[in-house]
């Protein structure tokens, strides 16, 4: 038979109060137990005596004899200073699940392409401010361009210019129609 150190529950609804018993590790939670070493009243201030009352050498003799505590008794146990407890490590405490972390993913790359788009609409303006600046100066060098080659060459460019016009015009009448 295999006993444990555990806490049985007692008082009401929304008022816990639990008895520090020693049981067969398979008796129900609330069921028969062998002795009664304290109690515990999770209500009370943590810096109150009452909380934690142990009767401590029958808890030594259990401990002696073989009785396993649960984790909630060994932790008061410990603070009690009769029975040293290793400390758990779950490095993963604090961390967000999977969904949790997609989500946060997600966001974040809709924030990424929210910026881009901020960035790339910012930049827009500055391009076009230069071009208008830029713009100025080009048409002079244009026209120092267009007076160096001779006026035989800017004559069939207009023509083409002329013809292609009113083709454009004919296809956008077939398409209304």
């Amino acid at each position: 038979m295999s006993v444990s150190l555990r806490l049985s529950r007692g008082g009401s609804k929304k008022r816990p109060y639990y008895k520090i018993v020693v049981a067969n590790s398979r008796a129900p939670r609330d069921g028969k137990f062998l002795e009664q070493v304290g109690t515990y009243n999770p209500l009370l201030a943590k810096d109150d005596e009452n909380r934690v009352r142990l009767v401590e050498d029958r808890v030594k003799y259990w401990i002696g004899v073989g009785a396993q505590p649960t984790d909630r008794v060994a932790r008061l146990l410990d603070k009690a200073g009769i029975k040293e407890r290793a400390p758990t490590v779950n490095p993963n405490k604090g961390e967000p699940g999977k969904k949790a972390k997609e989500r946060a993913e997600e966001k974040a790359e809709k924030a990424r392409e929210a910026e881009e788009a901020a960035a790339a609409a910012a930049a827009a303006p500055v391009v076009e401010e230069v071009a208008e600046e830029a713009a100025p100066e080009a048409p002079a060098a244009e026209e120092a361009a267009v007076e160096a080659p001779a006026a035989e060459d800017a004559a069939p460019a207009e023509e083409a210019a002329a013809e292609e016009a009113p083709a454009a015009e004919a296809s956008e009448e077939q398409a209304e129609g």
